[in-house]
């Protein structure tokens, strides 16, 4: 009887130490669409929230549906929005920027020397929840390329990728739709649309 009270006291400190450090981070939801001060957190890189639970996992891909965005054509800000959405019954977490490759080049992208800082935060992306990544595109010279196709993978904090998936960029009417440059760059992760203006 003993052993089965202290269990129980053990069990019921944990969840109370649980609860508080989730009130402390705002809440037991993960990163979502509709959590404005999350999403806060998350731009100003200091995101504190269930990421760091126990069993939560880092995304490695598989659980991700993407789609592209080209936004902006021929027009200053043009860039690809990216979008990646938690397909899986659990939640997962992202860091860093995608590992994009665009068309038949074989130059990995970097990441933008523009962005924000954040790269190392951990955000995590609850069942149906989304992160956006960004690749801003230039085109300065005739070495242009073109494309409607790119490579992407998750990345982790040590830059080791998961598995790779090709996707298609579209136009806002879900049109294939070719994009040129002859630089290009990658923004972080985030809770919200990069480039949303």
């Amino acid at each position: 009887m003993r052993t089965f009270r202290i269990r129980a006291a053990a069990l019921a400190a944990a969840t109370a130490a649980l609860a508080l450090g989730l009130t402390a981070c705002g809440g037991s939801d993960s990163v979502g669409d509709s959590d404005s001060g999350v999403k806060a957190a998350a731009s100003s890189g200091k995101l504190t929230t269930a990421a760091h639970a126990a069993g939560t996992r880092q995304c490695d891909g598989d659980e991700m549906s993407y789609s592209v965005l080209h936004r902006f054509p021929k027009q200053q800000g043009e860039h690809l929005l990216i979008t990646a959405r938690n397909t899986d019954s659990k939640s997962c977490w992202v860091t860093s920027y995608p590992s994009v490759i665009l068309g038949d080049t074989s130059n990995v992208l970097p990441h933008s020397k523009k962005d924000a800082p954040g790269g190392s935060t951990r955000i995590t992306v609850r069942p149906g929840g989304k992160v956006y990544s960004a690749v801003a595109l230039f085109a300065y010279n005739t070495k242009n390329h073109t494309s409607s196709e790119l490579s992407l993978a998750m990345r982790d904090q040590t830059s080791d990728t998961g598995p790779a998936t090709g996707q298609q960029a579209f136009d806002g009417k879900g049109v294939p739709s070719k994009f040129t440059w002859s630089d290009a760059d990658v923004t972080n992760w985030n809770t919200t649309k990069p480039y949303d203006f």
